[in-house]
């Protein structure tokens, strides 16, 4: 039976498909946040455009065999593709050897090549994609339930976890967003790029007053309601207790290497590395 699959053999094969998806999550990491699409054109080097041979696109071997460097032009390759690859292919491998071959694996990947590509793009940009926030969100809501009831549990009950873990976890960062802009209002506080200069504070008969925010983005609501979707409303506290102390490690090394306190940070990398740390924890979804 599939369910008897050697773990060690399902351990290989999921460290091989990490690998492979995580070359795909370089294109989506570096593609996704200026509206290229991610399969046109194919591989190029970033500096002289040229095709990447499909022997230079093995997933982290490709980058020792040609010395971190184009091919046609000798160009640098920066080190963070291998990384994005390797650990992609190592939380892979670590999935399946805490979950097995069960029916929720195919969602466990996803979700943690979601949570790899949202961190590493809001890293960059401060950003967290809709399609990969608002995505997910619907495919969690759809599959987990579904594959849930596959494993044998209840439907009704994977559902209504699944739908309470994603209103606890957008509502929540709401709350908090909300409730912060607010009170920043009330005391005259000044951002830099809230509301934007020349433009007048939000009114209640605004959107804008209700979803946007200063210091707390609003992609991290919506991607606290994916991993609320996927984990359910106890793995959104435990995943926002990991995020805290994450993030408070993350932020005091930013800080370090920046060597200010005031530079931009994105809190999604602290909530996809808290997730991933609640979901190997976990025995069973939801």
């Amino acid at each position: 039976m599939l369910t008897e699959v050697p773990r060690e053999a399902l351990v290989g094969v999921a460290c091989v498909l990490g690998l492979v998806v995580g070359s795909f999550l370089n294109v989506v990491i570096h593609r996704l946040p200026r509206g290229e699409s991610l399969v046109h054109p194919g591989s190029h080097c970033p500096a002289c455009n040229a095709p990447v041979r499909w022997t230079d696109n093995v997933p982290l071997l490709a980058y020792f065999w040609l010395r971190g460097r184009c091919r046609a032009c000798g160009a640098r390759i920066s080190l963070r593709y291998p990384a994005i690859e390797a650990i992609t292919g190592l939380l892979f491998a670590a999935i399946a050897f805490r979950h097995g071959f069960v029916p929720m694996l195919p969602v466990w990947w996803a979700f943690g090549a979601a949570l790899i590509a949202a961190a590493f793009i809001d890293l960059d940009h401060q950003i967290i994609p809709d399609e990969i926030s608002l995505g997910g969100l619907a495919l969690a809501l759809l599959c987990v339930p579904a594959l849930h009831a596959a494993s044998g549990g209840s439907f009704a009950s994977a559902l209504r976890d699944s739908l309470g873990g994603a209103l606890l976890g957008g509502g929540l960062f709401w709350l908090v967003g909300f409730a912060h802009a607010r009170v920043s209002t009330a005391l005259g506080r000044q951002f830099e790029h809230w509301p934007g200069e020349g433009e007048r504070l939000p009114s209640p008969r605004s959107l804008d007053y209700w979803l946007w925010f200063p210091g707390v983005g609003f992609g991290d609501v919506k991607l606290l309601a994916m991993i609320g979707a996927v984990l359910g409303p106890w793995g959104v506290l435990q995943t926002l207790f990991a995020a805290s102390l994450v993030g408070l490690a993350l932020g005091l090394a930013w800080a370090a290497a920046t060597r200010s306190l005031r530079a931009p940070f994105g809190f999604g990398p602290a909530l996809a590395a808290g997730a991933v740390l609640v979901m190997l924890r976990s025995g069973v979804a939801l």
